[in-house]
């Protein structure tokens, strides 16, 4: 089913993100298993990261192939163009529709952190979208920011970009994570005053630790709220931070279905638990 359809129907859908293991021998039994519990749940895509600077180049079409083949949930993999040729890019989209792909998230990618300038043929993702759309009847899935992309001058700008990326032909927005949601609810209303109308599906992170979302807020410029800071002031470490941290994530997906969210998407960093006793106490019907 593609993303168009997902979305369009006027339900909940929840999504996951996992990334490829990092164990040198590729051993994903492990991972397949979490993905099987969380089926459970019945999830509409199981997205793939796809690394850039060939950091998962190799692993990330194995485990799509493998989740393809064992699994009852479509793989949605990412691509990132950056560090990539025309001709490469063109075979391995055509490659996963031949593999019965119908789905793909379209990404920029980070640029090399070796301080090599990016040698691909494509700079920005709104120009990947394009040659996806023009080249394959794959369904196309942006990523989105609720407080803006760190390189992004300003929001207008930031918005701008996503606005360009919706005409090249994406079809649904799968956002950066964020711990506010008011920071969402104005994403969503700067976005449709500029005229965006496509599904904005927030993406979860459950927070386990105040360092760990320093962490991944450090990478992607997202905000800690006051209140989430405290909480971890009050709960550092162990069982009590994490089901605090699920609680917090709890409060933030109800609050975001009722308000109208298209759906659901966890970053699940690989692991089932946190994720499962979130879905088993939202009202997804």
């Amino acid at each position: 089913m593609k993303l168009n359809d997902i979305y369009g129907k006027g339900g909940k859908p929840v999504s996951f993100e996992v990334f490829p293991p990092k164990s040198n021998d590729g051993n994903t039994d492990g991972l397949i298993e979490t993905l099987r519990e969380l089926e459970e749940f019945g999830p509409a895509l199981i997205s793939v990261t796809y690394g850039a600077g060939g950091s998962s180049r190799a692993s990330s079409p194995a485990l799509v192939k493998r989740i393809r083949s064992e699994l009852k949930t479509p793989p949605m993999p990412h691509f990132t163009c950056v560090c990539s040729s025309r001709d490469f890019i063109g075979q391995y989209i055509r490659s996963l529709e031949d593999d019965g792909i119908e789905n793909i998230l379209a990404l920029r990618g980070d640029p090399p952190q070796d301080g090599r300038p990016n040698e691909g043929d494509f700079r920005y993702a709104d120009e990947l979208t394009r040659f996806i759309r023009e080249n394959t009847d794959l369904a196309i899935g942006t990523a989105g920011y609720p407080e803006g992309h760190k390189e992004a001058k300003s929001l207008d700008e930031d918005t701008e970009c996503l606005k360009r990326k919706i005409e090249a032909g994406a079809c649904a927005v799968f956002t950066q994570l964020f711990f506010d949601n008011e920071k969402f609810f104005e994403y969503l209303e700067r976005t449709a005053r500029a005229g965006i109308s496509v599904p904005m599906i927030p993406g979860m992170l459950p927070p386990k630790s105040l360092s760990q979302i320093r962490r991944m807020t450090e990478m992607c410029g997202a905000s800690i709220p006051k209140k989430l800071e405290n909480l971890f002031e009050k709960y550092p470490s162990g069982e009590d931070a994490e089901k605090a941290g699920t609680e917090y994530c709890l409060e933030q997906c109800s609050e975001l279905l009722e308000n109208g969210a298209a759906g659901l998407h966890f970053y699940t960093m690989n692991q089932s638990n946190t994720v499962s006793k979130i879905i088993r106490n939202l009202n997804l019907k």
